[in-house]
């Protein structure tokens, strides 16, 4: 694993997970009356930090969610590409989480406990996350080898601390290298 597929799999998280909130905060709205109490990332974290989750539990649920978001999608950009789709890794999250990690450490009842339709939920929202994950992982690769990574600087200013570095490029297979940067010798092309 290098440093920038564990990174660009962290940022996917996160941005993946924003899609998720928006997802599981348009969903609680049709929970029945006895379902709308809050969702486990704050039953989470209000159980294991409780100190913290005191002071501002939604704040503190939000930031370890989208910390659970960051490593779960940094452990998706290690598996081998194009072997899990996102829509399948997803479920297989909440399914890991609420049925053996959570459970297992004493935090939540496992997943066949809890109330039919939040669980209905936290399923479909796991389904939006993983696809987000996946379309922004192969984003941001695409991003870091076509604009990011493609030729001379042009618009740095000179002595700015700018050298020139020839590094490799990331290339998934089956990928055919960018497009060829214009040379530095015709910069009005």
């Amino acid at each position: 694993m290098n440093f920038r597929n564990l990174a660009f799999g962290a940022l996917a998280g996160i941005s993946a997970t924003m899609v998720m909130t928006m997802a599981m905060r348009n969903l609680y709205r049709f929970l029945p009356p006895e379902d709308r109490y809050p969702l486990p990332p704050r039953e989470i974290t209000e159980t294991t930090l409780p100190t913290v989750a005191r002071q501002d539990g939604a704040a503190a649920a939000l930031l370890a969610h989208f910390g659970y978001g960051a490593l779960t999608g940094a452990l998706y950009a290690g598996l081998p590409r194009r072997k899990l789709p996102g829509f399948v890794y997803g479920p297989a999250v909440w399914a890991a989480s609420y049925f053996i990690l959570f459970p297992g450490s004493g935090i939540l009842k496992t997943a066949d406990k809890h109330p039919r339709r939040r669980n209905g939920l936290m399923i479909l929202a796991h389904v939006v996350w993983g696809q987000a994950l996946s379309g922004g992982l192969n984003a941001l690769h695409k991003a870091a080898e076509d604009g990011f990574d493609s030729g001379p600087l042009r618009d740095a200013r000179s002595g700015a601390g700018h050298r020139k570095v020839d590094r490799p490029r990331f290339r998934p297979e089956g990928r055919s290298p960018p497009m060829r940067p214009v040379s530095e010798k015709d910069p009005g092309a």
